[in-house]
Formats: structure tokens, C-alpha cells, sequence
């Protein structure tokens, strides 16, 4: 462990050995990586969100100091074993930043625990395949182990991975992930209590169509100016990118986000309910 407000650990959860890593101090938030990143990965998100909460970043199966376990990587199961983390450090309630697959990841945490979400950041992520870009599915299909030979990626994992020979086999889960169609309920999505903010970016993997269409299943789109404004959000990063090429991919817009992002989560939890809003 290190100091108070930088901690590191791994927690029994489902089958895993879950590492995580706590960084700042105040209210809890939930951090949640893409596929093939760690912790690292996220870049300036991570120390500028610490700056005033009390960020729990995690490591999902298979990726990083988390080992891999003899199961499929599903989205719900990682909603399930973050959930487990939570419980173990005691932490009964927190906002969630999750991007692209931690975005999903983010989404069925929602779904499956929401009691445990106060407010949801999802970025670039969909509640259906079909929610992808044409481009990324025609893509998917032709990714192989080899194609991240000496790249960045394979390196990190290699560097910080429990098991550095298993990276294959996390490639052929992950492609297995991304090739399957999925098509969650959109009354789920609609039942989701927490205020969202759905940030994409305009040159995204997630379509903007899709984009908006979660936006209004969350109780936005509406004229603010006659309905007033919903508990959600809806961020369109422009000239922005989902990953590549280098500096213009979403976790690359922290100057824009953080603050935005930042402002979204202070802001008060809306009330619900029927008396919500009608002065009783």
C-alpha cells in the first residue's frame, strides 16, 4: 500500500484476483479502462478527476495486473465483479467513469446493481452492437494476436500482466467480446435512474446517431427552454476520434472533459419520484 490517498491492492471478487488502485481524496468515482488498457492507459483523466474525488481505478479480467480466469469476457460479468469491489471496500455508493468497454461495462453496472451508482460518465460506448460504426464491424473480424506484435499495447500488458503468455488469449476473448451482437433491453437503458452524461466524439467508433438515441432513452433532448433541462447529458467532442491516430482520441480531450465532467457530478442529484418538483 502506499500513502492515504494513493493506494494499490488486489481484492478476491468472483473468481478474480481484482487489482485496483484508490488515488485522491472526497467522493468515491469509479474508473473503468477500455479493452487492452490498464490503468495507465487513461491517461490525464485519472489524476485530473483525483484532483477532487477519491477515484477507484480497476483493472477488468484479463487486462493489466488482473488475471485472467477459464470464463468469456462479458460485459455483465464485469458489471458483477465491480460491483463485488465495491462491497468489498465498503464503498455502498459512487459515480462511474467508464470509456468504451468500460463505458458497457458502466451501463450494466447501472442496470444490474443501481443502487450502487449515484452518476453515470459513459464515453464512447453503445447498449447495442448495432450502435458501432459499419467500419469498426468490418473490421473486428480480421484482428489476430499478431497484429499487436511490438505495438504499445502488447508492451504494457506484457510489462505489468501476472501471466505476460496469456495476451493471446486475451486478443481472441476480446474479439470474441466485439464480434458477438448484443442488444440490451432499451427499457433497461430507460429505467436507469442515475443522471447520465454520454460523451462520443464526432470522428467516434460509436455512431452519433446512437449517441443521441441513449441521450433521449435517459430523459434528454427535450427544448429546455419550454420542458427545462433532463438529469442527463450529452457531450459531442469535435475533430475527435476514439483512440487513434495519437492525440486525438477521447481520453485526449481531458482539457475539455475534466471540467465538464468535474461540473456534471457537483451538480445536485435531481429529485425523482412523484413529488419531485411539485414543492412538497
Amino acid at each position: 500500500m502506499k500513502n492515504a490517498d494513493h493506494q494499490a491492492g488486489y481484492a478476491p471478487v468472483n473468481g478474480l484476483e481484482m487489482y485496483y488502485e484508490i488515488h485522491g481524496t472526497g467522493e468515491p468515482l469509479v474508473l473503468l479502462h477500455g479493452a487492452y488498457m490498464t490503468v495507465d492507459a487513461m491517461g490525464e483523466i485519472l489524476p485530473g478527476l483525483a484532483e477532487t474525488r477519491r477515484v477507484i481505478a480497476v483493472e477488468l479480467q484479463g487486462h493489466g495486473r488482473t488475471a485472467d480466469v477459464d470464463r468469456p469476457i462479458t460485459y455483465e460479468q464485469m458489471a458483477d465483479d465491480v460491483a463485488a469491489l465495491l462491497r468489498h471496500l465498503g464503498t455502498e455508493k459512487a459515480d462511474v467513469f467508464g470509456f468504451s468497454m468500460g463505458g458497457g461495462v458502466a451501463l450494466q453496472l447501472a442496470i444490474r446493481h443501481p443502487g450502487l451508482v449515484r452518476k453515470l460518465v459513459i464515453a464512447s460506448a453503445s447498449y447495442t452492437s448495432e450502435g458501432m460504426q459499419p467500419g469498426l464491424h468490418e473490421m473486428l473480424p480480421s484482428i489476430t494476436p499478431e497484429m499487436f506484435a511490438g505495438s504499445p499495447i502488447e508492451a504494457a500488458y506484457k510489462e505489468v500482466a501476472p501471466n505476460p503468455g496469456d495476451f493471446p488469449t486475451l486478443v481472441e476473448k476480446l474479439k470474441r467480446l466485439d464480434i458477438t451482437p448484443f442488444s440490451w433491453p432499451a427499457e433497461d437503458v430507460r429505467r436507469i435512474e442515475a443522471p447520465a452524461m454520454i460523451v462520443v466524439g464526432d470522428a467516434d467508433a460509436i455512431r452519433l446517431e446512437h449517441a443521441v438515441e441513449m441521450f433521449r432513452l435517459l430523459g434528454g433532448g427535450a427544448m429546455g427552454d419550454l420542458a427545462g433541462f433532463s438529469k442527463s447529458r450529452l457531450v459531442v467532442l469535435p475533430g475527435t476520434a476514439h483512440f487513434v491516430p495519437p492525440g486525438s482520441g477521447v481520453l485526449d480531450r481531458a482539457g475539455w472533459l475534466l471540467p465538464m465532467v468535474g461540473g456534471f457530478l457537483d451538480a445536485p442529484v435531481p429529485e425523482t419520484g412523484p413529488d419531485a418538483g411539485s414543492g412538497a
